[in-house]
C-alpha cells in the first residue's frame, strides 16, 4: 500500500505543474489576441495584391516561367516554419513531417537537390543533419518582423530567376481561430495554376458574393513584365503573411496544448486525493483494530 507521505508529495509535485501550465495557458490567451490581431490587419493587403496578381497572370504570356507548370523539378526550396520553443502539442512535428515528406516528393518527381529554409528553433534544430538549409530563422518566431521575411523573398526571387529551383512550397499552420489551427501546404512559385483558374478577387459585390475583375487593361510595356515587377512583392506578401500567421498559430495550439495539461493534472490530483483519503481511512481502521485488540487482550489477561 502507498505510503501518506508519498501521495501527499505526488499531489504536492502535481499541484505546481498545474498552476505552471495554468499560467503558461493564461500567457498564451492574451498572446494570441495581439497575434491574431495583427494577422487581421495584415490580411487585407495580401488579399488585394493577390488578386491583382492573378488579374495580370491570366493576361500574361503562358511562356513566361512564373506560370510554368512542369511535372518534374530538377531542383527545388521548401520554406519550413514553425516555433522556438515546444510545450504546443503536435505543432512543431507535424511541420517538419510535412517538410520530410515534401522533400520526398520532389526526389521521387526527379528533383536533385532540394533547398530548406528552417524558421524556429525546433525546426532549425530538426533539420540540422539536413545537408541543403540554405537558411535558418531563430529567436523571432513570436514577433516575426518584416525585414526577415524579406530575405526570405529575396532569397526566393533570386533563386528562382537564377534557375537554382523550378519550384518553391511553404508550410506553415494556419491559425483558423482562437482554438483550431491548420497545417498549409502552398507553392508559392510558379504560380499554381489551380489559384489562376479560381474565381479572382476578395472584393465582395453588394449581395456579398466574389465579384470578378472582368474589364480589360491594357498593359505598357506588357503584361509579363508587369507580373514580373509585382512578383518580389507577391512572394513578400506571402512569406510575411505566412509568418505571423504562423505565430498566431502557435499561440493557439500552446493554449490548447497547456489546457489539456491543465485538466489532466486536475484529474490526477482528483485520483491522487482519492488514493490518499482511501489509505489514510484504512490506516486509522487498522489502529482503531489495533487498540481494540489490544484492549481485548488486556480484558482476558
Amino acid at each position: 500500500m502507498a505510503n501518506l507521505r508519498d501521495i501527499k508529495k505526488r499531489i504536492s509535485s502535481v499541484s505546481t505543474t498545474k498552476q505552471i501550465t495554468r499560467t503558461m495557458e493564461m500567457v498564451s490567451t492574451a498572446k494570441i489576441a495581439r497575434a491574431l490581431n495583427r494577422e487581421k490587419r495584415s490580411e487585407p493587403y495580401r488579399a488585394a495584391i493577390t488578386d491583382v496578381m492573378l488579374t495580370v497572370a491570366q493576361d500574361a504570356s503562358a511562356k513566361s516561367p512564373l506560370l510554368a507548370n512542369p511535372e518534374t523539378y530538377e531542383r527545388a526550396l521548401i520554406v519550413a516554419i514553425n516555433s522556438d520553443r515546444g510545450l504546443a502539442g503536435g505543432f512543431n512535428v507535424q511541420v517538419e513531417r510535412a517538410a520530410e515528406e515534401r522533400i520526398e516528393h520532389f526526389r521521387r518527381h526527379g528533383a536533385k537537390e532540394v533547398e530548406l529554409i528552417t524558421c524556429g528553433r525546433k525546426a532549425t534544430e530538426y533539420f540540422r543533419p539536413y545537408p541543403d538549409v540554405v537558411m535558418s530563422v531563430v529567436g523571432e518566431s513570436d514577433f516575426p518582423t518584416l525585414q526577415r521575411a524579406r530575405e526570405i523573398a529575396d532569397y526566393i526571387m533570386s533563386g528562382f530567376a537564377e534557375g537554382r529551383f523550378g519550384r518553391v512550397d511553404i508550410i506553415y499552420f494556419h491559425a483558423k481561430n482562437r482554438v483550431e489551427q491548420v497545417l498549409r501546404e502552398e507553392r508559392i512559385l510558379p504560380l499554381d495554376p489551380e489559384v489562376l483558374a479560381a474565381p479572382r478577387g476578395p472584393r465582395t459585390d453588394d449581395q456579398g458574393g466574389p465579384k470578378g475583375l472582368t474589364s480589360s487593361f491594357v498593359y505598357n510595356p506588357s503584361a509579363d513584365r508587369v507580373l514580373d515587377r509585382l512578383i518580389p512583392s507577391y512572394v513578400l506578401t506571402v512569406v510575411h503573411q505566412a509568418l505571423i500567421d504562423s505565430a498566431a498559430a502557435e499561440q493557439g495550439a500552446r493554449r490548447k496544448a497547456m489546457h489539456s495539461a491543465t485538466e489532466n493534472a486536475s484529474a490526477i490530483i482528483a485520483d491522487l486525493t482519492r488514493t490518499y483519503n482511501r489509505v489514510r481511512q484504512a490506516s486509522i481502521t487498522t489502529e482503531i483494530n489495533e487498540i481494540v485488540g489490544g484492549a481485548a487482550a488486556l480484558e482476558d489477561y
